[in-house]
This record gives structure tokens, sequence and C-alpha cells, in this order.
């Protein structure tokens, strides 16, 4: 093979990698780190099924939105495939106080409560208690303002 088969090779591959991973970046409304992963690798079926934050593991994982989630058991991970709507987190897992407030706030996988069967995080146990506060208003002004929000990257709000 000559230099300039490999050249073109090379840039091909480099090229392909390069369209996959804008292809498979997560959603712009979904709160993830660098590698795409939700909840800090929270198990979101875990808060339904077991009451409590649960890390998941990258043994059980699956997209939704084009984020990563991961499980920890093949059951919860088939349980959020079947119905990933039912599991994942409000505001693509912002903080729920926070879109609110019309921001996106990361959270704290631990500050959590599911209010009439949908799963809401919060930045961190003081704001949840804050938002617990009137947890019902800050839902209805945060439905309203995460149509507005959802797609604005969270350092220009």
């Amino acid at each position: 093979m000559n230099a300039l088969t490999k050249t073109l090779r090379r840039s091909f591959v480099f090229g392909a990698l390069a369209l996959s991973s804008s292809v498979f970046a997560a959603d712009p409304g979904m709160s993830v780190d660098g590698n795409d992963l939700a909840i800090q690798g929270y198990d979101p079926v875990a808060y339904f099924t077991d009451s409590q934050a649960t890390q998941g593991s990258s043994e059980y994982s699956a997209t939704y939105n084009n984020a990563i989630y991961h499980f920890s058991s093949a059951e919860n991970r088939d349980a959020f495939r079947a119905d990933p709507v039912k599991y994942a987190p409000q505001y693509g897992g912002y903080c729920a106080f926070g879109v609110a407030m019309e921001k996106k706030f990361d959270t704290d996988p631990q500050a959590w409560r599911i209010v009439d069967g949908k799963l809401y995080l919060n930045l961190d146990e003081k704001v949840q208690k804050r938002w617990l506060e009137n947890t019902a208003e800050f839902i209805d002004d945060a439905d309203s303002n995460w149509l507005e929000i959802k797609t604005v990257s969270p350092a220009k709000l």
C-alpha cells in the first residue's frame, strides 16, 4: 500500500469518527457529562423500584435522546428500554427547581423525588428542600419554562 492510499484511509477513518461523535452526541435538552452519561451513571429505574439512588454499571446500559444511562441490572435496563419516558428524569435530568427559575443546573443524583409517577432531580438537598415547599407550583412553572429553555445552552441562561 502506498503512502497516498494510507493517508486517504486515515483521513476517511478520522472523518468518520468525527462525524459519528457528532451524530451520537446527547440531545441539547439532556444533562450529561463529557461522555454523554446521564445522571452520573445512576440507575433511573431503581428510583422507582428500590426507592433509592443506585449507581448503575456500564455493563447494563441503554440510550435515550442520545444520552447514555447505566443500570444496576439487566431487568432495569430492559424496563427502561421498554418505556424510557416513564423512567427518565424530567427536564432532561436538569434541576427541577432550576428549570422553574428558568435556569439549567446540574443535579445531585441523591437529591431526587418521584411526584405523580415522574422522577425529578435537584441541584442538591438544600435546593430540594426549597423545591419541596411548593412542589406543585414549581412543577407547573418548570413545565412552562422547559419548552423555552430546553435547547438553550446552560451557559447562555
